[in-house]
């Protein structure tokens, strides 16, 4: 169907869809393995959030080469990618995030991270090399695209609670062409390659964050009458404070309460005088997620003041949680069916981690997609943000095309709802 780079004339839509997939295979073939490359350089020169200096670079030196235009330095690194079709039509964005972890990698294939104690332990070398190949596709056939792709690559999602996509925002990323949809897809180690897991509403939850600081008096370990031990009072509110999740919400609703962190004491014979507690909270309602920070506050200040300890409270509302639109979540899962197959979008349950994706789907629709990247050797398999993560790289041939495709589709759809 596609000879000598001359594309015939389309005649039904069903000839148009198996032209589109013909061309999207034809031009992934040029670019796959040079997708493979830019993830492992990408993975070679991992960077801390908002610290993307060489990252953005590199991105727009790729963009230059496939003469995407573009716009760059957006709250910081963030960098714009534009790709006008020669139709008028919608516009889709496609977002991935350039942040690295602070981690020390493990790994020891080819091209570990050069950084020391950094390291995309979360997947988003992968993310930005999916989205360059995509923009490179799309570049390839916008004489076929009715309307704008943006290709958004944004810097510090890795960096709750304010992150990089509300500055991006509040920069005016979109201020010269605003989505009508806008996708994002994470690499998820639990799906096999070809595997994709897309939601109808709810994908990732919110994630809010707290420190408490128990103040009383310390004193000698023989002598406790003469304290108000702050060790004792963290005991009875950490157990207290679960019973927010297990006694006061719906069962049915799924929220955690997690304490990650403790600090206090000096020696095995003082009471201290301090105990400062820290951890998150998370939930996919946001009535629930209000209900979780009264009832917070409530038993943290009653309990203090039971055991007679001052108290200070940091509460920080994170990133909200991360729902899908329904209708671009089945377009999404159309897509990927009319690539990989029917059997390609198994059932996936919400996960409480929390995305910064959620800040833009607060302002517009669309929908967040999670990508198989499982190894072969599955017992061999290290989850997101671990020294030793790595993924399947056939799943890098699988994201670029469902971008490509999925971006196209859906200026299909706005199309038909334009007219």
């Amino acid at each position: 169907m596609y000879i000598n780079g001359i594309i015939p004339k389309i005649g039904s839509i069903i000839e148009k869809v198996v032209l589109m997939k013909e061309l999207i295979k034809h031009w992934l073939d040029k670019i796959n393995d040079e997708v493979i490359e830019m993830r492992r350089h990408l993975h070679r020169n991992p960077e801390l959030s908002y610290k993307e200096f060489e990252t953005a670079s590199y991105i727009k030196r790729k963009l230059k080469e496939y003469r995407i235009p573009y716009h760059s330095e957006i709250a910081g690194t963030g960098v714009l990618g534009i790709i006008k079709g020669n139709q008028g039509g919608g516009v889709v964005a496609l977002r991935a995030d350039m942040d690295a972890l602070p981690i020390q990698e493990e790994n020891d294939f080819p091209y570990v991270s050069t950084k020391e104690n950094i390291m995309h332990a979360c997947g988003h070398d992968a993310h930005m090399a999916m989205l360059l190949g995509a923009g490179f596709i799309l570049q390839q056939l916008r004489e076929h695209i009715t309307g704008t792709v943006l290709l958004v690559f944004q810097p510090a999602e890795e960096k709750s609670p304010v992150g990089g996509a509300k500055p991006m925002l509040e920069a005016g990323v979109f201020k010269e062409y605003k989505p009508d949809v806008i996708y994002g897809q994470h690499v998820w180690p639990q799906l096999p390659v070809g595997k994709l897991g897309i939601r109808d509403t709810e994908m990732m939850g919110s994630s809010d964050s707290f420190k408490i600081t128990l103040k009383g008096r310390g004193g000698h370990a023989s002598m406790p009458h003469l304290t108000n031990d702050p060790i004792v009072t963290a005991a009875h509110l950490i157990t207290s404070l679960q019973t927010i999740v297990s006694r006061g919400l719906d069962p049915l609703e799924a929220s955690v309460l997690t304490i990650g962190e403790i600090k206090g004491g000096t020696a095995k014979n003082i009471i201290t005088n301090k105990v400062v507690l820290e951890g998150s909270i998370r939930t996919y309602n946001l009535k629930i997620r209000k209900r979780l920070k009264e009832r917070f506050f409530e038993i943290t200040n009653h309990v203090a003041e039971m055991y007679n300890n001052v108290v200070e409270i940091e509460y920080i509302d994170g990133y909200p949680a991360t729902i899908n639109t329904p209708k671009w979540a089945r377009l999404a899962r159309k897509t990927a069916q009319s690539l990989f197959g029917q059997d390609a979008t198994p059932e996936v349950m919400p996960s409480l981690a929390s995305e910064d994706f959620s800040r833009f789907l607060e302002e517009i629709p669309g929908a967040f997609i999670l990508l198989g990247t499982r190894i072969e050797n599955s017992n061999e398999q290290r989850g997101l943000h671990d020294p030793q993560f790595t993924i399947n790289e056939e799943a890098l041939l699988k994201g670029t095309a469902f971008l490509s495709k999925v971006a196209i589709d859906a200026l299909e759809e706005l199309k038909k709802t334009q007219k």
